[in-house]
């Protein structure tokens, strides 16, 4: 299987898990703050995490890190990926049984997939549409059964508006996503989680019991901090599109759990809008994308090894271990074989 479906579909299990647990402490802690936890619990531990690495590797852990240039499309996707779309989900979360907002998050696979196509230009075919298409599906499906008798259904539309958020993160994050992919997640967690504990203050949100604290902290660092983590390197080999539909594996898991967990009460439309999901995620899992492409010259720093286009010779001493991080330049190269729109071919049809 390929790297970055692995990466996408392990981001998948942490993130989808992440959800009914997150939604046992809904009643226990208000929303915003909880939001604020479960990225503090991610970008502390990332934060440690990296912390460690970089004594570790001395010099070297740097290679590949962030550049100023990065910096402005960073704190795009914090704003709206980190700090709207939790908060709303929060929100989502306190009106909707877990298992259907579960499935309803795979509309940020969607979402991400839209702006991808139709603003930042990634391509598709008919077979990745169709897939979209059942995805979507379902998402109507998920929010008429919580439609009330009188009214909007507030608590999936806020559920969708966080699905947003996050796509418009996703495209964002994938501009930067040759660099270090747990310094992007480590900085993302504590903004984000700082951002939103002051805004819970402000609101009038006090800190809850201790191990309310600690949980959310542990939820926060697995399916928000290292599910981050492999998202990056997901977009980082498949691009936006590609990675949100690997990733719409994600309720799936969650919803699992929540029928176990929680025992939430579903019906036929439930059942049916798993179905139309599952037949979306297949028709993206075996798609085939090949045809003659050239690679226009491109420097960059990111974590490789020396394969098919990385043929290029080191201006430092090295000791021929792989894969390595530093920055390095491709020459232009015109082939063909089997690829997606990973950080190499991001190339116009």
């Amino acid at each position: 299987m390929h790297q970055g479906v692995i990466f996408a579909l392990l981001a998948a299990a942490l993130f989808g898990a992440s959800t009914p647990f997150a939604k046992l402490l809904v009643g226990q802690v208000s929303p915003v703050m909880l939001a604020a936890l479960l990225y503090l619990g991610s970008g502390v531990g990332l934060s440690l995490w990296y912390g460690l690495l970089r004594l570790r590797r001395g010099n070297q852990g740097a290679a590949g890190g962030l550049r100023k240039t990065d910096l402005p499309w960073l704190a795009a996707a914090i704003l709206s990926g980190g700090i709207a779309g939790p908060v709303l989900l929060m929100f989502g979360l306190a009106q909707t049984p877990a298992s259907s907002a579960s499935l309803l998050l795979n509309m940020e696979g969607v979402l991400t997939a839209a702006l991808a196509w139709f603003v930042f230009k990634e391509n598709f075919d008919r077979r990745i549409a169709l897939g979209m298409l059942a995805i979507v599906l379902a998402g109507v499906l998920l929010s008429w059964q919580q439609m009330p008798q009188f009214g909007l259904p507030w608590g999936p539309l806020a559920i969708l508006a966080a699905c947003l958020c996050w796509a418009i993160d996703n495209n964002l994050t994938r501009r930067i996503s040759a660099s270090d992919a747990l310094q992007i997640a480590a900085l993302k967690g504590l903004v984000a989680g700082l951002v939103n504990l002051a805004l819970a203050l402000l609101l009038g949100a006090s800190l809850p019991a201790t191990a309310s604290i600690g949980a959310a902290a542990l939820i926060g660092f697995g399916g928000y901090g290292l599910s981050l983590v492999l998202f990056v390197l997901a977009l980082r080999h498949l691009g936006s599109a590609r990675t949100g539909a690997y990733f719409s594996a994600a309720p799936f898991i969650g919803a699992a759990i929540s029928l176990l967990l929680l025992h939430d009460a579903v019906g036929g439309l439930f059942w049916l809008a798993a179905a139309l999901m599952a037949l979306g995620i297949w028709l993206h899992l075996t798609e085939r994308h090949q045809h003659a492409h050239t690679h226009e010259e491109i420097e960059h720093g990111h974590r490789h090894s020396h394969d098919l286009h990385h043929q290029h010779e080191h201006d430092f001493a090295w000791d021929g271990r792989e894969p390595h991080s530093h920055p390095h330049r491709h020459l232009p190269i015109s082939h063909s074989h089997a690829h997606y729109p990973d950080i190499h071919h991001r190339h116009s049809h």
